[in-house]
């Protein structure tokens, strides 16, 4: 029951991810909301770690370990989130969670090109049905102007950045806790970003008010830091079933989205979420059945 419990609470952190920056891109631009994000998340988890933890392997990397912790961060967090961010200024909050939810069908295609060995039968036909449920859930909502073609590919390519950090994090043998690895990473993603928020965003539209703070600090404590530790809790248990819970997550995306943002539930939205499900199922269904 402990595990279903977390396996829960991870799925309903991550899926509220989207309704949390739709809200907070009213008051801010995107990349300013994702660096105040990064530096409160990163600060908080290296504080805790050094200062407040007394555990002794919570020590600082060594060389070969903060480039690797650089690289991850930078493919993670400056790539992935800042370009989630971004897309979500013209993106449904339930197409975002939807998104996210083909993850693993990327990684799949990534880790064979790693790893030189073609993609089974059955994990192209995931990844066929998990982009084929991503247009199909999408179609309405560019008509509605809920969505934008600019806004879809921006979102596509940060699933490419995601899912490119997952098959980079897999292949390093990490001597580092899991809090001070997603520490560092957040917030050394949060200073790659930096410049590029600096030039590009427009810091005198910014509202700093509940609308922007209450969404940051959801993200930053609730989805990077509880989201992320529920993640790393259900990978180390079994990594398969671990990966069944982002089958939830378009779900609870859409509900999220329709309660609070009163975005529309069609018989596309049924269809796409269907089928990307379909395609999770698909991809995963060989490992499920060991």
């Amino acid at each position: 029951m402990k595990n279903i419990g977390i396996g829960l609470l991870f799925s309903i952190l991550w899926s509220s991810a989207s309704v949390a920056t739709k809200f907070g891109v009213r008051s801010a631009a995107p990349l300013i909301l994702a660096n105040v994000r990064f530096f409160i998340a990163g600060i908080w988890l290296l504080t805790f770690s050094y200062l407040l933890s007394k555990d002794k392997s919570y020590r600082l990397p060594n060389k070969k370990e903060w480039k690797q912790l650089a690289l991850f961060g930078f493919l993670n967090t400056t790539l992935y989130l800042g370009l989630y961010v971004y897309a979500m200024k013209f993106t449904a909050a339930g197409i975002g969670s939807l998104a996210v939810s083909i993850n693993p069908l990327i990684i799949v295609l990534l880790s064979s090109w790693w790893l030189k060995r073609h993609p089974r039968p059955e994990e192209w036909l995931g990844i066929i049905l998990g982009m084929a449920g991503v247009g199909v859930a999408t179609y309405p909502l560019l008509a509605d102007s809920f969505t934008t073609i600019e806004g879809v590919i921006l979102l596509l390519v940060s699933m490419i950045a995601v899912s490119a950090a997952s098959v980079y994090y897999a292949t390093i043998k990490w001597e580092l806790p899991n809090l001070l690895i997603n520490g560092w990473q957040v917030f050394l993603g949060g200073v790659f970003l930096l410049p590029a928020t600096l030039l590009f965003a427009d810091f005198s539209t910014t509202v700093w008010d509940g609308t922007f703070w209450y969404p940051v600090l959801w993200l930053s404590l609730a989805v990077s830091i509880v989201g992320l530790i529920c993640w790393f809790y259900l990978l180390r248990i079994d990594t398969v079933k671990a990966s069944l819970w982002l089958f939830l997550c378009p779900l609870f995306g859409f509900f999220f989205a329709w309660w609070l943002m009163d975005e529309p539930v069609t018989i596309y939205t049924v269809m796409g979420t269907v089928l990307v499900i379909a395609g999770l199922y698909a991809g995963q269904r060989a490992k499920l059945m060991r």
